[in-house]
């Protein structure tokens, strides 16, 4: 599958809001009688997913020491990351070809058998090998619940679908480190594991009826092996770099240059057309949304590091100061939705990243005795608003530009552009990091302050991202 040309309109018309069928459908809303299903049954799955994100991240460092496997810690993420950008463009591919239920599925049961082999793993290598399986069902299930959106919902109700998305987030991440912390302490890191797969039966019953009610797909194409095998190439080479990343010798840059050798012609070819170079239309939305995720967390990364190191607070007070920045997420995710906003969909985008290049402007200024700390909460509060207003635009967006068919393989090129932006922003944040000094830095009383140049590099290169990212969202409608 190709994406749309990049200054053209798409050329299968999406019905409006004065359509008969919509006329006709007395629902209301996403929680109407006629979707109210399938929207609890996505919101679950989602639930689900982000709660396994932010409990596993609690319990991980527990689970490595009792394995003795504190050396391939870093490698229990990167395989988790590495196996998912492989699955979303397979299921992308997947979802044109069969349509969105096979691999939700298949991803739903691989995501659950990941979660019960690493609970139940003996070695560390079986534990790193349990969260590449994870990575492959989480792969194959967000983009298959993107497609699922663009095939059930009429395009009136997708923003607010897209809000959910981002609601859904909201109550694991507070919780989810409080339960997972409880559960550790009390019955063992390997039921933080266990005990989420039991919790998937639920939302796969509710689902289920909505699902098989869409309309079929078209089974007259195959799927593009070519963007299979670029997919797995864009994945090894992401692995590779994140190898050498965790390897700080001289022959480290082996695998480096093998990794981007791999990645770099790889991406080119599985984004659409003229992305790198912020083409009107679909390429500018897959493009923004990298940088919009690889901004904001290159900036998230170094808050607690420069709460903890700069300003004397403990590990738990540094990450609460990030908790405002979600829920005000979901607010601007909820802001995006309304029906009166869509008018200024784009404009909504370049005001988002504007805020989150205010707000990572701001963070460091607690780099000053005299500023408090509170500094960073009030700021991360506004670049979360941020945040809301554009990632979930960006997958309104993104369906909207998709001609007929082609939702799975747009949807899978937005989740790639998602995780590369990270790896690449976060990436470059480190080494500059570490250039400036900050690499001496410790937590803990024998620890080194960073200079405070270190940490002013990171978020400048952030914030001037989100600067680029607003222009991007100047050329996100197509010409005509």
């Amino acid at each position: 599958m190709t994406a749309p040309d990049a200054d053209a309109a798409p050329s299968v018309p999406v019905p409006g809001p004065g359509t008969a069928a919509e006329c006709t459908d007395s629902t209301g809303g996403v929680l109407g009688r006629r979707y109210r299903a399938l929207t609890l049954g996505i919101i679950s799955v989602v639930s689900l997913i982000a709660f396994e994100a932010s409990a596993v991240n609690t319990a991980m460092p527990v689970a490595a020491r009792a394995l003795d496997g504190i050396e391939l810690y870093a490698f229990s993420f990167s395989a988790f990351f590495t196996a998912s950008l492989f699955a979303m463009a397979l299921s992308g591919e997947w979802s044109d070809r069969a349509g969105p239920l096979a691999p939700l599925f298949t991803g739903i049961a691989a995501f659950g058998a990941g979660l019960v082999g690493a609970g139940s793993a003996q070695r560390m290598w079986m534990f790193v090998a349990a969260r590449g399986v994870q990575g492959i069902g989480a792969g194959l299930v967000i983009v298959a619940l993107y497609v699922v959106v663009g095939r059930a919902y009429p395009e009136r109700l997708r923003p607010a679908v897209m809000a959910s998305f981002s609601a859904a987030w909201v109550v694991p991440v507070i919780v989810g480190p409080l339960v997972a912390g409880t559960v550790t302490e009390n019955l063992g890191w390997r039921w933080v594991f266990l005990a989420i797969p039991v919790l998937i039966l639920l939302p796969l019953a509710v689902m289920l009826p909505a699902l098989r009610s869409l309309p079929p797909a078209d089974r007259t194409g195959t799927a593009d092996r070519r963007r299979i095998l670029l997919a797995l190439g864009v994945a090894a080479g992401a692995g590779l770099l994140q190898y050498a990343g965790q390897d700080l010798r001289p022959l480290a840059a082996v695998p480096a240059a093998a990794g981007l050798a791999l990645l770099v012609p790889c991406v080119r070819r599985l984004l659409p057309a003229r992305t790198f170079l912020a083409g009107r239309g679909l390429p500018s939305v897959v493009l923004l949304r990298g940088i919009a995720q690889g901004s904001f967390l290159a900036a998230e990364s170094f808050v607690p590091l420069m709460l903890v190191t700069e300003r004397g607070l403990s590990a738990t007070m540094a990450g609460l100061s990030l908790t405002g920045g979600g829920l005000t997420w979901a607010l601007g995710s909820y802001t995006q939705s309304r029906s009166r906003m869509e008018p200024y969909r784009e404009r909504m985008m370049s005001l988002g990243m504007l805020l989150l290049a205010l707000a990572v402007a701001l963070a460091p200024a607690v780099l000053i005795g005299a500023v408090p700390v509170w500094t960073v909460a009030l700021a991360w509060i506004v670049g979360g608003y941020g945040m809301g207003l554009t990632i979930s635009s960006g997958a309104v967006l993104l369906l909207r530009l998709s001609r007929a068919g082609e939702e799975g393989a747009n949807s899978a090129s937005l989740q790639v552009s998602d995780a590369l932006g990270s790896i690449v922003l976060v990436g470059v944040a480190g080494v500059l990091f570490v250039v400036c000094g900050g690499g001496a830095t410790g937590v803990g009383d024998g620890g080194a302050a960073a200079p405070p140049a270190a940490f002013v590099a990171v978020f400048a290169l952030a914030a001037g991202s989100a600067v680029v990212g607003a222009y991007v969202a100047t050329r996100l409608r197509p010409r005509g």
